[in-house]
């Protein structure tokens, strides 16, 4: 069950990435596929053990090494999302528009 879940808040994500015109949405639907992928990392590292990684426990413990490599995506994510909302942001001040298509438009007209 958790796999269907983890695959649907990555499918949504892409979705969002491909279907929206606006380019704040996209970056919306990008953090959501990334979160996705952190959560599949995440449950694949727990399934290897029972509790987290403690020395003398004396039970099989989880992996550590996905949370901490999902740790330092989260933080990639972040800084990603930030510079992809930044160049939104200059591109919505140039053309006046978040629409893709319509900067896209207007971008070619530039170089005419």
């Amino acid at each position: 069950m958790i796999w269907a879940l983890i695959c649907a808040i990555f499918l949504v994500g892409l979705w969002g990435v491909v279907h929206k015109a606006n380019m704040v949405k996209k970056v919306m639907g990008l953090s959501i596929a990334n979160s996705g992928i952190i959560l599949l990392f995440v449950h694949y590292g727990s399934i290897s053990g029972v509790t987290a990684p403690i020395e003398g426990s004396g039970r099989p413990m989880a992996d550590p090494l996905p949370q901490a490599l999902m740790l330092t995506a989260i933080v990639v994510g972040v800084c990603v999302m930030a510079l992809a909302l930044v160049l939104v942001y200059r591109l919505y001040l140039k053309f006046g528009t978040l629409d893709m298509h319509r900067v896209e438009r207007k971008a070619w007209k530039l170089h005419e």
